[in-house]
């Protein structure tokens, strides 16, 4: 699945799985999930506040009786009760709706959820921009600023999603400054590292570059110009950036400037989790809807 696209399609049809909704009381949220259901990508269990959910059903030409809503009050609420259906086995996996990243994230981190898998819970988001091929970007939403174990650990989930895509081989690129190793900048000295974990990445037919420049990572004329020759360079699958601030910068303006249409989760608990911005379009929410139903259903956690 080398497209948003690919994934939307290859995620149609699969009716069988379920996804709680926290928080659904969204007109963006609830145009998502009933597009997919309507496409059979995944059948929604909605909590939040019911008859506001009722309403925006009815606005947007769909039958409340239709949909499974749970009532639920505050965000709190609303996150527990998606949780505890994925907990008892209702749903397959989650998606955060109308309410803030750390009221869900909490609620999937307690003990009682039975979520938590002792792996380190990461961010990956997929971005396409416009006449670019599609590339994950992590973490970008989850981890601050990463040691080098924990790099290595969201490389490994990173990876483990694009296999759950079909890739057979996988080019991740460290995201550094610069291309040369500086014992007094640390992102150097990691990625460095990382590149030579060989062992590790085997498993997942990886091969792990850096550090290295943005342009060079993407980018096969720059590699031209800039002499830059390296195995899997310019073509990045993955890019790993050595903090969130570097993620979510790039993120954005890969959305904003770049036009990337893009669908993010976070993994490393039991099931994917959908985590998209409250003020993303119906059409990033389906998106990234149809990643965690491809993830889920092809990822073995």
């Amino acid at each position: 699945m080398r497209t948003i696209q690919e994934i939307i399609k290859a995620a149609e049809g699969f009716a069988s799985g379920r996804i709680a909704v926290a928080a659904a009381h969204d007109a963006d949220v609830l145009k998502a999930v009933a597009e997919a259901k309507k496409r059979k990508i995944a059948e929604p269990i909605l909590v939040g506040h019911e008859e506001q959910i009722k309403a925006i059903l009815k606005e947007i030409g769909e039958d409340p009786e239709a949909y499974e809503i749970i009532h639920a009050d505050s965000d709190t609420d609303c996150a527990a009760k998606a949780v505890e259906c994925v907990s008892e086995g209702k749903a397959n996996f989650l998606m955060k709706g109308l309410l803030n990243t750390p009221d869900i994230m909490r609620a999937v981190l307690k003990p009682e959820a039975g979520l938590r898998t002792g792996k380190l819970i990461s961010h990956v988001m997929m971005y396409e921009p416009k006449g670019h091929r599609m590339m994950g970007l992590t973490d970008g939403g989850m981890n601050t600023f990463p040691d080098l174990e924990k790099k290595a650990e969201i490389l490994e989930n990173a990876a483990k999603v694009f296999k759950a895509l079909g890739y057979d081989e996988i080019n991740a690129a460290c995201i550094c400054g610069a291309e040369v190793v500086n014992p007094k900048i640390q992102s150097t000295v990691d990625a460095k590292t990382l590149s030579e974990m060989t062992d590790r990445w085997a498993p997942y037919n990886m091969n792990v570059y850096g550090p290295v420049g943005l342009d060079l990572a993407v980018s096969e004329a720059a590699c031209h110009h800039k002499h830059y020759d390296v195995k899997g360079a310019g073509q990045a699958d993955i890019l790993l950036v050595p903090s969130y601030e570097t993620g979510n910068g790039i993120g954005k303006a890969m959305s904003i400037f770049g036009g990337a249409m893009n669908a993010g989760i976070v993994v490393g608990a039991k099931v994917p989790i959908v985590l998209v911005s409250r003020a993303d379009s119906a059409e990033v929410k389906l998106a990234a809807m149809a990643l965690g139903a491809v993830v889920a259903r092809g990822m073995d956690w």
